[in-house]
């Protein structure tokens, strides 16, 4: 499989230091891009449900 990662328009620094997503068949597949032999796979459901959790600042005590 040809996997395309894709990084944040966000990411300020053209070397990485950002988490890269991809898609793969009924997966997303999420790395960082300054350590990209760590890959975690989930589902679509599951990151719709994180990036819902971020936007609704679940997670704002960990910034």
């Amino acid at each position: 499989m040809d996997i395309r990662w894709q990084k944040s328009s966000f990411s300020e620094q053209p070397e990485g230091n950002c988490l890269e997503l991809a898609a793969g068949e009924a997966v997303v597949l999420m790395r960082e891009s300054d350590a990209p032999e760590g890959v975690i796979a989930t589902t679509p459901e599951r990151l719709r449900t994180l990036v819902a959790g971020v936007k609704a600042g679940e997670f704002d005590a960990l910034l």
